[in-house]
């Protein structure tokens, strides 16, 4: 496992005003990759993203941005995440032509994602 961050998404209540947003701010050129989900590729590799808001979370929707980190095992992280005192918020899927994702929240709440790229 080694952690790196590869993509970041913003939730947003109302895609098309977030998408406006981070191109002003940040001059980011956002493509939209599946329906309510647009990518921007930024620097070194990463990606960022801007996707309708969802309700990973059981107590409300998923605020802020949520972070993947890139890893060799998303199964070795999932139970890594619940032994150490986080939930697994959506089990292991696939992603025709990327790769492997899981999200989790850690002990406080956060939430964030593992990806293993295929």
């Amino acid at each position: 496992m080694h952690g790196d961050i590869a993509h970041v998404a913003i939730n947003a209540g109302d895609v098309n005003a977030s998408l406006r947003f981070y191109a002003a701010l940040f001059g980011w050129k956002f493509r939209e990759y599946a329906p309510g989900f647009h990518r921007a590729p930024l620097p070194g590799g990463l990606i960022a993203a801007v996707q309708e808001r969802r309700d990973l979370l059981p107590d409300g929707p998923t605020t802020g941005l949520e972070v993947t980190f890139e890893a060799d095992d998303v199964d070795a992280v999932a139970v890594a995440v619940v032994a150490n005192g986080g939930r697994i918020l959506m089990e292991k899927a696939t992603i025709p032509g990327v790769g492997e994702l899981v999200f989790f929240a850690d002990p406080g709440g956060n939430v964030a994602g593992a990806i293993r790229y295929g």
